[in-house]
């Protein structure tokens, strides 16, 4: 009985799949117009749609928020209620309707053209009241919907969806859009903490486990172990360099017994990795990606002032 249920999940995704081709091929001069309109535009690029559009509409905008363009969602019930007063005359809206016939989209078309809004319709109808209406169109038009009683919005919820990636992407290219940008109006995730953070917002600056270059073997294991960043710090003539758990391994297996006669400058590393206080988070990870291990070193002034590890990030 599984087995009738996955070849349904992939009959669907074949099909919305292929709606998606055809979305690609329906793609025409229009989609570049619209771009040029919104990076020109003074306004917002407001985003209305009814229902399950609607809920897409919602997505829509809030991935162009986040990416650079100035964007809201507005519910078209309550627009006709009162909302329409947040509309300026410089801001461009994009009217999400499949049918290009849903009446409350409908009403506030005369509005929006009073006001002087540029209309951009997203429909799979081309000879809607919406597109007749509207100064441009992007067409989200499928040949099938998943469901079996072509009822539920499902290729074409999919299918605007992409279209609206492929706006908010294209639009981040054209605004040369970073990761930096993105960051700052993602400060509580991951990712924008990382790039907004510098090291000195989550380095250990206190109890380092530094030691002499003339540690016995015994002090070396002590205070790798208290430091717990899975290595010590040696400090020699004004430079340092590092003992790390992995190197006292090698030398238990090729010193056996004689290892506890070794001191800090037999194992240590001269060349560690290191950063300054100032670097930035993301950079530190990366660093620790790209040699493979899990502490830097931070130094400033030529002085060791913290360790950074991958697990504090």
């Amino acid at each position: 009985m599984s087995r009738k249920y996955l070849d349904i999940a992939r009959s669907v995704l074949e099909l919305e799949a292929s709606s998606l081709e055809l979305a690609k091929k329906n793609l025409n001069d229009s989609f570049e117009s619209v771009i040029q309109k919104i990076l020109n535009m003074k306004g917002r690029l407001v985003v209305t749609g009814m229902g399950k559009s609607g809920l897409v509409g919602k997505k829509i905008s809030a991935t162009l928020a986040s990416t650079g363009t100035k964007s809201f969602f507005l519910h078209p019930a309550e627009a006709y209620h009162g909302d329409l007063g947040m509309i300026s005359e410089y801001d461009i809206i994009i009217a999400i309707s499949n049918s290009g016939e849903t009446s409350e989209i409908l009403k506030l078309l005369s509005f929006f053209k009073d006001n002087g809004n540029i209309v951009i319709a997203m429909t799979g109808n081309e000879k809607s009241t919406l597109v007749k209406f509207s100064d441009f169109l992007i067409n989200t038009y499928v040949e099938k919907e998943a469901c079996p009683l072509e009822l539920a919005p499902t290729s074409s919820t999919t299918v605007t969806l992409a279209l609206g990636d492929a706006l908010s992407v294209a639009l981040m290219e054209a605004r040369e859009f970073k990761a930096e940008n993105f960051a700052r109006f993602h400060p509580g995730g991951s990712l924008g903490r990382k790039l907004l953070s510098k090291v000195c917002d989550f380095m250990q600056t206190e109890n380092l486990p530094i030691v002499s270059k003339e540690a016995t073997f015994e002090q070396v294991i002590s205070a790798i172990s208290s430091g717990r960043s899975g290595l010590c710090v040696v400090e020699f003539n004004g430079q340092y360099a590092v003992v790390t758990d992995g190197d006292v391994r090698r030398n238990i297996f090729e010193y056996k017994e004689k290892v506890l006669t070794l001191k800090a400058s037999d194992m240590m590393n001269k060349d560690p990795k290191s950063v300054t206080s100032l670097t930035k988070l993301i950079d530190a990870e990366q660093m620790m990606q790209e040699h493979k291990i899990a502490t830097l070193l931070v130094i400033d002034n030529n002085k060791c002032v913290g360790l950074i590890s991958r697990y504090s990030i």
